[in-house]
């Protein structure tokens, strides 16, 4: 059994402000499947990628920004990495329908490719900022290089940073390998990358559940994302795809 068997127009003179509170979800949502701010929304791909996860919820998630898979259907992290994490949750007694997951850059960049820092920043401000105002998390998990740099609000390294706590505006931030990152390895180095996304995800859901102790972090069943969002995705289909 395996371990877990189981860049130069985005302006930033302006500091980051803090999470907006004034839009409900749902009127967030709307607005956001309209949104063609940047270039990304030009370089092909089917639209802007929401989120899966309860709104609020005291741990949050955000990875780097939508593949092939994710942009056909709709939803962050559901292709083969989306996977792995799902597994990585499951390891450590979580499930995705109890934790808020999304990415830093909301459109797939063309030929899947990083999104630059100015990207991240871009788009990160103008939605994660208002995401992380509503689901209002304790604890927030930053999935690789992209969502690190966002956070830190500086070139940094992820081998480095991984495991180690930071802030934003207060919050907790818990850096650690994006799954993709995990799935690139081979052999001993893929083990030791995997325990060390174990140690990260255990210290963040430990922190989140001292902050949230009521909180129900698991489902007796693994849910189906796709069946689960079914009406997102056709608001998506509806609102962001060129007709």
């Amino acid at each position: 059994m395996d371990l877990w068997g189981n860049e130069d127009w985005w302006d930033r003179e302006a500091e980051e402000k803090k999470p907006p509170e004034e839009m409900d979800y749902e009127g967030m949502e709307r607005d956001f499947y309209h949104c063609r701010a940047c270039p990304l929304r030009r370089e092909g791909g089917h639209g802007p990628v929401l989120s899966t996860g309860p709104c609020p919820a005291p741990l949050m998630l955000v990875g780097e920004g939508p593949g092939s898979v994710e942009d056909e259907h709709g939803l962050p992290l559901i292709g083969p990495s989306g996977q792995l994490l799902d597994r990585a949750l499951l390891s450590v007694g979580i499930t995705r329908d109890h934790v808020y997951v999304t990415n830093i850059v909301k459109c797939r960049p063309r030929g899947n490719r990083t999104p630059t820092q100015q990207e991240g920043y871009f788009c990160a401000s103008r939605w994660l900022v208002r995401e992380i105002g509503l689901v209002k998390p304790k604890v927030i998990v930053a999935l690789g290089k992209p969502a690190l740099r966002f956070f830190l609000g500086r070139e940094a390294g992820i081998i480095r940073n991984r495991g180690h706590w930071i802030s934003w505006h207060g919050i907790p931030v818990m850096p650690t390998f994006h799954p993709a990152y995990l799935l690139r390895q081979e052999g001993h180095a893929q083990v030791e990358a995997k325990w060390a996304v174990y140690y990260d995800l255990t210290a963040a859901r430990d922190k989140a559940a001292a902050l949230a102790p009521d909180w129900v972090w698991k489902s007796g069943n693994v849910p189906d994302l796709t069946e689960m969002y079914a009406q997102r995705i056709l608001m998506r289909k509806e609102l962001a795809e060129p007709k």
